[in-house]
């Protein structure tokens, strides 16, 4: 099969562009991919990650195809394929795992051993991620397709729930993976850091994982907003104050069992240095706001080269910490890519159940390819929504 194809092009810091590029073939390289498959995308979503990149945060180079949340039907598998047809609408988790390595035979697929050959661990359409050619496309090539795709059970009950579908490549698994790795559970309080996208979703993980209260921090009141939607406490970080003070209000504590981290290594300081860029504060703040044998969990990206950081230090990925602090209170943090096969399939089925509205926390608005820019730039300036783009017009 041979058609046009044309994807969300990373043209510079700040830049994003809908071009044509190649239709996908069933090849790694000069080698025929006979375990992969092609899909016509049916959605595809702008992740905060993403946002790294076109801000200029990372080393990523003009070019590159992004996109790393794809949602699509099956239309040319190669000759290894063996459960996975043409016809079948399927899940991508972001992470591109054999099935084979060590890692992912002990469930680990965040960080393959055979899919990049820079470190372990591959994404999508993501900087230092194995180059893999992204999924804000009309087209896709995904490989190991029997180990790596989640067909969902029947295509058009599937569709009646896209929008919530959507969200399990990334967002909903890696919301989720936050809370199990903070040790969240029935009875828990639990301080989401950041309302955008994962922190919503990290805040109806929690909620579904029996959290007791849930409070989310963050500088936009829209998203805050978004959150109390639901059921969460907020707490407005551009106000000044001291951080235990304002949980002790909430709770009668002034600690939380459980933290999680969505905002990652572009955090920036509360109060009146909200403007102020401080990498390490949503770090700090997790080991003195989480009571003693407390967990962290850490799904907000950090990076190894930060060449966009105000501090020579974080522009090598080196941030000041009070790790003395986190070790005198036994916590445990737990980083990293969340390996979305740990989680898709449960979380499918909790939202077929109708035991989840995840698109409805999240505030999914579905916009199509062309209105991709806009929606880079529109997430930019903190809207409280999650932007899926809808390349062929799929969705009603």
């Amino acid at each position: 099969m041979n058609a046009a194809n044309r994807g969300v092009v990373y043209k510079g810091p700040g830049e994003v562009a809908v071009e044509s590029i190649a239709y996908p073939e069933l090849a790694l390289g000069n080698r025929k991919c006979e375990h992969g498959v092609i899909l016509k995308v049916v959605t595809t979503n702008i992740c905060g990650s993403d946002q790294h990149m076109v801000r200029g945060r990372t080393t990523a180079q003009p070019g590159l195809v992004l996109g790393h949340e794809i949602t699509g039907m099956v239309v040319e598998t190669g000759r290894d394929v063996e459960f996975i047809k043409p016809g079948d609408l399927v899940s991508v988790p972001f992470n591109i795992a054999c099935g084979r390595c060590r890692n992912c035979k002990s469930g680990q697929t965040g960080i393959c051993l055979n899919v990049n050959p820079s470190r372990p661990g591959a994404a999508y359409g993501y900087v230092d991620m194995g180059g893999w050619v992204g999924g804000q496309t009309e087209y896709v090539m995904v490989p190991y397709a029997d180990f790596n795709l989640l067909k969902f059970p029947d295509a058009d009950q599937a569709m009646e729930k896209i929008k919530d579908l959507t969200l399990l490549s990334d967002i909903f698994p890696t919301g989720f993976h936050g809370c199990v790795t903070a040790g969240v559970g029935p009875g828990s309080t639990v301080y989401i850091a950041g309302a955008g996208p994962v922190g919503l979703a990290a805040a109806v993980s929690a909620q579904l994982l029996g959290a007791a209260c849930v409070i989310v921090g963050d500088m936009i009141e829209e998203r805050l907003a978004q959150a109390r939607s639901f059921g969460c406490e907020t707490i407005d970080l551009t106000q000044d104050g001291d951080m235990a003070d304002k949980i002790e209000v909430i709770l009668g504590e002034r600690e939380v069992d459980a933290f999680v981290d969505c905002v990652g290594f572009e955090a920036h300081a509360c109060g009146c240095n909200h403007g102020k860029e401080a990498p390490a504060t949503v770090l700090n703040s997790a080991m003195s706001l989480t009571r003693a044998g407390g967990q962290i969990g850490i799904p907000g990206l950090y990076v190894t080269e930060d060449p966009g950081s105000e501090d020579e230090a974080a522009k090598q990925g080196a941030l000041s910490m009070r790790f003395g602090l986190g070790w005198a209170k036994s916590h445990s943090f737990h980083t990293g890519q969340c390996p979305v096969m740990k989680y898709h399939r449960p979380l499918m089925q909790a939202i077929l159940f109708g035991k989840v509205n995840i698109a409805d926390a999240v505030n999914v608005q579905m916009i199509n390819l062309d209105q991709a820019p806009q929606g880079y730039a529109d997430f930019d300036g903190g809207a409280a929504k999650k932007f899926v783009i809808d390349p062929h017009g799929s969705v009603a």
